[in-house]
């Protein structure tokens, strides 16, 4: 009952939150019902391996009720990854106060090669996956976002221990690059 379900988190309750490549991000109980798509959710750049793509929830969800989710973003020049914090309200199936705390700039044409998987880390901070686009001879250039693992403390801001912070023609986001189309990543246990 799902339409190309791309990424998944389990909130406290044991539900899952599930995001549909087209646009949509449901709630899946743990027996499998599935809700109603979340209204709320932005608009996306839905084409070939662009849409709606991972989803994490914050580590003090039960205080916040923040869910933090990637997409392709439509916009000036065509798409690029972006990633957006929301409140979720469950008993209303909405999301609310949704802010885009990261942006890959540029954007560019095309479908594909948008990365995106989301992982906090112990310190708290976010680790983003963005993919080359498609542009594997940009994945080294230092300027814009592409190949990396970028770095951000939740609202967006950027972490000042991150490895370019301070360096000329480095953004500082960036945690590592080189990357082509990162679709998979975990923290280490230890």
């Amino acid at each position: 009952g799902l339409d190309s379900p791309w990424g998944l988190a389990f909130l406290p309750d044991g539900n899952m939150i599930v995001t549909e490549r087209p646009g949509g991000i449901r709630i899946v109980t743990p027996t499998g019902k599935i809700g109603a798509g979340l209204s709320g959710t932005p608009e996306v750049y839905d084409l070939n391996q662009g849409g709606m793509l991972d989803v994490a929830v914050d580590p003090a969800f039960s205080i916040n009720n923040f869910i933090y989710f990637s997409y392709a973003e439509p916009g000036l020049g065509g798409g690029g990854t972006a990633v957006a914090r929301a409140r979720l309200v469950v008993t209303g199936n909405r999301l609310d106060d949704v802010k885009v705390i990261f942006r890959q700039t540029p954007k560019s044409h095309g479908g594909r090669h948008f990365g995106s998987r989301l992982v906090f880390s112990r310190d708290g901070n976010l680790f983003i996956t963005v993919g080359e686009r498609g542009q594997r001879d940009r994945a080294q250039n230092f300027t814009i976002n592409r190949g990396n693992v970028v770095r951000i403390r939740p609202d967006g801001s950027v972490p000042l221990d991150n490895p370019f912070v301070n360096k000329t023609a480095y953004r500082p986001e960036v945690w590592s690059y080189g990357h082509r189309n990162p679709q998979g990543a975990a923290l280490h246990p230890e």
